[in-house]
């Protein structure tokens, strides 16, 4: 079964790479040549360059056949919050809140950004640190950057990735995770773990594989950098009703953005605005008063405003599925409640506001 796994990954790799454009590429012995040139001459130890790229004879077929066939989201964002947020996953949320609490806490207190949300993330990353991926970093960043259709960006990530086993944070062993680089529990990208990382634990090394508190204060950190306002919720539920759809359809602007999920929502307004146009509460009665901004972000049969926190979850995942399905698991977990996503009232209006023609890490 192995054997026949390598030959179809073999074969699919090869018809890849013969569907590409060749020109001026340089051979995966010759790329590797370059890297170790210019690893060297930013620093990094010729033992530690040769170690990383040594045993490295080819790119890797399951992780250009993974970049080639990435799916687009088929699950509308209401459906794969559904799936996500079932009674067993909230449960074994909810069970490790509290086996965490006290640090989750106490590393909310330090970076001001709520346990709920450090809990949410580390289980939506990692099953709560229960898989971080089993790829060898180098190897797979190796050929992502060979690959010419993102060469630059993950040719900077290598280079970084040789400059965290440079500084003794992790030896090559050890460094595993996602087929595209995102490394550890927190599955951050090298260039983030560069940035971001922290050694909360205090014992020299920012493991963010096996140290809780590593994981911790490196995912807290990284929102603290991205711009989290303390005290300031990531958003809220809300009913659109019909009439207000059409107003926001001819009114409200969407956003320009770098990703789709950015796109895909309006600008923000004040909460006053929004009463005016017809938003309510989940219970039908007024928004909260106040200057805060929020964007809608709409699903088939949900909506949501959110604040600018939001925009910091989307720094980590520029998914809407992504930020609200962790924005909601931590209104679970502050709540104490183990229930499950519920189904949406028929009544719920499904038309949203007509997106507009456009062109996710």
């Amino acid at each position: 079964m192995y054997t026949t796994r390598v030959h179809v990954a073999s074969v699919a790799l090869a018809l890849i790479l013969a569907a590409a454009p060749q020109d001026a590429r340089p051979s995966f012995a010759e790329f590797l040549a370059g890297i170790r040139a210019e690893a060297l001459a930013r620093g990094i130890r010729a033992e530690i360059v040769d170690e990383a790229l040594g045993h490295i004879d080819e790119p890797l077929p399951v992780v250009i056949e993974r970049d080639r066939t990435q799916a687009e989201t088929v699950l509308s964002l209401d459906d794969y919050v559904g799936r996500r947020l079932t009674s067993a996953f909230v449960k074994t949320a909810t069970d490790q809140f509290a086996r965490n609490q006290a640090l989750a806490t106490e590393v909310a207190a330090r970076y001001g950004v709520p346990p709920g949300i450090i809990v949410s993330i580390w289980g939506l990353e990692s099953n709560f640190g229960r898989f971080s991926g089993v790829r060898p970093t180098v190897a797979a960043l190796a050929t992502l950057a060979w690959d010419p259709r993102r060469s630059a960006l993950f040719r900077a990530e290598l280079l970084d990735a040789l400059e965290i086993v440079n500084r003794g944070d992790v030896d090559l062993a050890g460094m595993r995770g996602s087929w595209a680089g995102a490394m550890g529990q927190p599955q951050f990208m090298p260039s983030s773990y560069l940035k971001y990382a922290e050694d909360y634990d205090g014992d020299g090394r920012r493991d963010i594989w096996t140290s809780s508190g590593d994981v911790f204060a490196s995912m807290a950190n990284f929102l603290k950098g991205s711009g989290w306002t303390p005290g300031l919720p990531w958003g809220r539920e809300v009913v659109v009703s019909h009439d207000a759809v059409r107003t926001i359809a001819n009114e409200v602007a969407h956003r320009n953005g770098s990703c789709q999920a950015r796109r895909d929502m309006t600008v923000a307004l004040p909460m006053a605005e929004w009463q005016r146009i017809g938003v309510r509460a989940m219970d039908g009665g007024p928004l909260p008063d106040g200057d805060a901004m929020a964007a809608l972000v709409s699903g088939t049969s949900r909506d949501f405003l959110v604040t600018s926190n939001y925009d910091v979850l989307l720094e980590y995942n520029c998914a809407h599925s992504y930020a609200i399905t962790v924005g909601l698991l931590a209104d679970k977990l502050a709540s104490g409640s183990t229930a499950g996503e519920t189904p949406v009232k028929k009544s719920t209006p499904t038309h949203r506001p007509k997106k507009r023609a456009h062109r996710r890490r």
